[in-house]
């Protein structure tokens, strides 16, 4: 078995079944007989019973909550799905495959991980103890679909007018903020932002779990990692992006700003790497500001924050807030360009916008 793939195991596991159910006498049809080979198969290559899930091109998020709840969302909306594992030990062991296959551990000492799979999917694990009705194992499929802005826009989601404005924020190298809830599609509309830039410039992406799916030639990415069972050998979003200073890049991206690197992130802004963007948990634009703030703190509390906000508001071009509203849909606006009064005291230019559009979940 060692070494084989899943297409050359696959005839021994049909030789096999074919075998066990002519010698114990049951009465099983031949797409019964490829039911079981599949499922076999899926436990020893892939995720077991959930496999059949990824391949299912409607869901955008898999749910498991211990061995016997598996939810899916299809089209914005949680369905209970038949799927169940053996076991708790049979999700632990598909945690456990998830992790290993980007060189990362989960177990009793390490319970909590972040993942991704093969095709970009980003993956979350939480074990027992920590998990009480057994381990959970969260995944936001990556979508095969290439989203881009003109797309949202042909579909009628954006206007005309916003996804030039975002066209030109990503050519004309602005430092851009995406700021949204969880779920909103925050990564979705960094990676639309990311087609515009050239590819001649070099760019640097961070992230904890590799998302961005950059489409030009000259891209660095970089990834953060967990301290071993030792409790050593950890490499943070900050250590990174101190290194990326050093990388000669045009732009740096950060899938996601919520630690001290926001101080780093800020300082690369501001020191010739225009054209820098990231992203940022918040529900309105001056929440994202605050936040912002009070992340710098956490680098460097030494800093008055009247030089803080001064900071942000040189670095930061434009905040743009997206939302999931209550009919499953998602809501993009640019609130803030640069002006000079600083900080929270933005004027809105209320020629410019703000902007407002929609979009579906289901298109993200």
């Amino acid at each position: 078995m060692v070494g084989k793939s899943r297409e050359q195991m696959k005839p021994g596991i049909e030789q096999l079944v074919t075998e066990i159910a002519e010698r114990q006498g049951l009465n099983v049809t031949m797409s019964e007989q490829q039911q079981i080979v599949g499922e076999l198969l899926n436990d020893m290559f892939g995720l077991g019973p959930i496999e059949p899930l990824l391949a299912d091109e409607t869901i955008t998020d898999i749910l498991v909550n211990g061995p016997d709840q598996v939810y899916v969302e299809r089209h914005g909306r949680l369905e209970l799905t038949n799927c169940k594992f053996r076991d708790n030990t049979h999700v632990t062991n598909v945690a456990q495959r998830i992790a290993a296959g980007v060189g990362r551990r989960v177990d009793e000492s390490s319970p909590m991980v972040d993942a991704r799979l093969a095709d970009g999917s980003r993956v979350n694990v939480v074990l027992p103890p920590l998990a009480i009705h057994g381990a959970s194992i969260s995944i936001r499929k990556f979508s095969k679909c290439n989203i881009t802005l003109h797309r949202i826009a042909q579909q009628g989601n954006m206007s005309a007018a916003m996804a030039t404005a975002l066209k030109l924020a990503s050519t004309c190298h602005l430092n851009v903020i995406v700021s949204g809830g969880t779920g909103s599609g925050k990564t979705t509309l960094l990676n639309a932002l990311s087609h515009f830039i050239d590819h001649g410039e070099r760019t640097v992406t961070i992230e904890d779990a590799a998302e961005l799916q950059l489409v030009q030639p000259h891209v660095v990415s970089l990834e953060t990692r967990p301290e071993n069972a030792e409790g050593l050998g950890a490499v943070t979003q900050r250590d990174l992006v101190r290194n990326a200073l050093r990388m000669h890049p045009d732009r740096i991206i950060l899938g996601e700003t919520r630690g001290p690197e926001a101080f780093d992130v800020l300082q690369a802004m501001n020191t010739g790497h225009d054209g820098s963007m990231t992203t940022i948990h918040a529900n309105t634009p001056r929440d994202g500001i605050t936040r912002l703030e009070s992340m710098v703190t956490m680098a460097n509390g030494n800093l008055p924050l009247l030089s803080i906000r001064r900071q942000i508001a040189s670095a930061v071009h434009m905040i743009v807030q997206i939302e999931r509203i209550r009919t499953d849909a998602r809501r993009h606006a640019p609130r803030y360009a640069r002006d000079g009064t600083g900080g929270h005291g933005r004027r809105h230019d209320h020629h410019a916008g703000p902007v407002r559009l929609q979009i579906r979940r289901d298109c993200l």
